[in-house]
């Protein structure tokens, strides 16, 4: 059986022919939040279906997926003084992403990537992926597009460092997937407060290893941080192709991770 690419595209009889042990279950998590005055509320679930796109074009024929529906509103309260965010507790989304999987698991299949475009959620995927592992003895990876990397030298560690909403990569993704929504006439460079952490503190940064608890305001009045104005649609599309490879690198990975690694009394 051709496995379908989206899992609303099956019929329920078609589970009964998919394989546990190498079928894998995508779940897109994203966010619907203010990007500043150059980016649209839907910039990461426009990235996130843009990445699954193309992961349709180029995933070998011979790797079955299914992509469960985007999760389009997730953690997002550090944008609270952005007009337009949706934003759900942990409280809620801890048991609405575990039932999803459990709803998966209870499918036949027992492998499952949370695939994420909007770092807020980082957080609770890793509690979402345990629990099902523990519960119901899946192998769940969770991950976000940016861990797979970007083209050498496209952008400047400095860039990489402290653009992380809004900047030059989400720019430039947005030009690729959805250029009608960009006003480039409102980019600039955002420059991040967090810089001055760095130069100030030993150790104090937005980000691991010593996370300060931030909101997007505390880095930049505009709600969002890098430079945007050096975002292009050609490093959008080269962006988006690398990233894809390697998360199709990931899910062969996943293929070939036997089951019977996982513990079981």
């Amino acid at each position: 059986m051709t496995v379908p690419f989206y899992w609303n595209e099956l019929v329920s009889d078609d589970f009964t022919g998919l394989s546990p042990d190498t079928t894998i279950a995508i779940l897109p998590i994203a966010s619907t939040e203010q990007h500043g005055p150059h980016l649209p509320i839907a910039t990461d679930v426009a990235i996130a279906e843009g990445m699954l796109a193309e992961l349709r074009k180029q995933k070998p024929v011979d790797l079955d997926c299914l992509v469960l529906p985007t999760q389009e509103i997730g953690k997002a309260n550090e944008h609270i003084y952005g007009p337009g965010t949706l934003s759900l507790g942990a409280e809620l989304l801890i048991p609405v992403w575990t039932a999803i999987g459990a709803k998966v698991a209870e499918a036949g299949i027992r492998k499952m990537v949370i695939i994420n475009s909007h770092g807020g959620n980082v957080d609770i995927m890793s509690i979402v992926a345990r629990e099902l592992r523990v519960r119901y003895a899946m192998a769940v990876i969770s991950t976000q597009w940016g861990r797979f990397g970007h083209p050498g030298g496209m952008i400047s560690e400095h860039e990489l460092k402290y653009g992380i909403h809004g900047g030059e990569v989400e720019t430039s993704l947005m030009l690729h997937f959805r250029p009608d929504l960009v006003r480039m006439e409102k980019a600039q460079n955002f420059k991040s407060k967090a810089a001055w952490m760095r130069e100030q503190s030993n150790y104090i940064q937005p980000l691991p290893p010593h996370s300060l608890a931030w909101i997007a305001h505390d880095l930049n009045p505009n709600g969002v941080v890098g430079d945007a104005s050096r975002g292009t649609a050609e490093k959008g599309e080269a962006i988006c192709r690398h990233q894809v490879k390697g998360f199709i690198e990931l899910l062969c990975d996943l293929k070939r991770y036997p089951l019977s690694s996982l513990y079981s009394k």
